[in-house]
């Protein structure tokens, strides 16, 4: 299945290679990565693009739809694409038999006890890349870690995140000789090529406004938002907030709870953004990244709720500070160096938040020192990639002509 198709793929499409009746077609001697999802093909994909232009084949897996189609917006049909088979002895290696992979990357903590079986029996060398062992899982894998000691043989090194996931697979019984610290690869990223003067004229066309963009929000972070908002606007009645939900289904009961209460409201996909709103609606996806470049404030959600956070670094890349709620578990570590780095506001409740969001729009300077901040911590971090591949070179295949 090659992922530069021009249309999302079908349920009955995503099923057939999950048993393997439908095969990839890709070329022998390529390199094989596995994601599970979103967030796992967006933390990869600077990796995948360096391999590219150095000339290698690429083919990525995925578990889930979300994580396919995110895999053909950021990558297109510069690589094959298709979903993992499910971890069933033949049908794994009836996969890898066809593949003939020269070399499989292995993101995070897909490890597949089949998957792994099949390229040791083919002589298939594996590497963990951006390897991590979470503190839920980690009780899991001590406890089995009689199992995982066995699985994991097939594993020639792991790229782990941290010293503290580093301990952790050493626990739970991988040598600590095949473990190495290379940063985490969620860092590398590179700020979106995007006109900067034209997404602020779509929103504001008097370049003038005040900008506050609150990312990515969930069920009942709307209506909490959108209470604290009189309060920010009272402090800058010039202000305007851009909401962008994170899930399409939310469009229109969001545009229903802005007017219910009695704010003037823009929606993105209509032909004209009103000047005069007070709130813009983003109702269009694959928008945010870019709209992070002209943001004067950023509110990280699903974290006001107990979602777990969003990814902050989205907006550090483009030289903006966060302010977040308190659920950030999801990126704690990412979190907690940004915060410790003062590239990062956590706020405990909405009395917090809106003190934080009042204090920035009234002392600009502590703003423009949360944004240099944010920029500086990712130059610190920024070396994650070129670690990583010079780490995996000793097993990397001839690059094609």
């Amino acid at each position: 299945m090659q992922a530069g198709r021009s249309s999302p793929i079908s349920a009955t499409e995503k099923w057939r290679q999950h048993f393997t009746i439908d095969l990839p077609v890709t070329q022998a001697g390529c390199i094989w990565v596995h994601a599970c999802s979103v967030g796992e093909v967006g933390s990869v994909t600077p990796l995948i693009q360096a391999l590219l232009n150095q000339g290698h084949s690429v083919h990525l897996t995925v578990v889930t739809a979300t994580g396919f189609e995110h895999a053909h917006r950021l990558l297109g049909n510069r690589i094959s694409t298709s979903f993992l088979p499910w971890d069933l002895p033949g049908a794994m290696s009836r996969y890898v038999a066809r593949l003939q992979p020269a070399l499989m990357l292995l993101t995070e903590t897909e490890f597949w006890p089949g998957m792994l079986s099949a390229c040791q029996r083919k002589n298939i060398p594996v590497i963990g890349i951006n390897t991590r062992i979470s503190d839920r899982s980690f009780p899991r894998y001590l406890a089995s870690r009689w199992l995982w000691r066995h699985w994991l043989k097939p594993v020639s090194l792991f790229l782990v995140q941290s010293d503290t996931d580093a301990k952790r697979l050493t626990a739970i019984g991988v040598p600590a000789s095949r473990i190495k610290a290379c940063g985490n690869l969620k860092y590398a990223l590179s700020a979106p090529e995007v006109d900067s003067q034209h997404l602020r004229e779509r929103v504001d066309s008097t370049g003038r406004r005040p900008i506050l963009l609150v990312a990515s929000t969930h069920q009942r972070e709307d209506e909490r938002i959108l209470k604290l908002w009189e309060q920010w606007h009272a402090a800058c009645p010039d202000l305007l907030m851009l909401v962008v939900p994170r899930h399409p289904e939310r469009f229109d009961s969001v545009a229903e709870l802005i007017l219910a209460r009695g704010h003037s409201l823009s929606r993105w996909s209509s032909d004209e953004v009103q000047t005069a709103a007070d709130i813009v609606l983003v109702d269009a996806m694959g928008v945010l990244t870019g709209l992070y470049c002209i943001a004067d404030l950023v509110i990280i959600a699903g974290s006001l709720e107990p979602v777990g956070g969003h990814n902050p670094l989205e907006a550090a890349v483009c030289g903006r500070g966060v302010v977040t709620g308190p659920h950030v578990q999801n990126f704690r570590q990412v979190m907690h160096e940004m915060q410790q780095s003062g590239g990062a506001i956590v706020t405990h409740d909405d009395d917090e938040l809106a003190a934080a969001i009042t204090r920035l729009l009234h002392h600009p300077e502590e703003l423009r020192e949360l944004h240099t901040n944010a920029t500086r911590f990712m130059q610190d971090k920024g070396h994650a990639l070129e670690n990583m591949l010079a780490a995996i070179q000793p097993w990397l295949p001839e690059p094609r002509p």
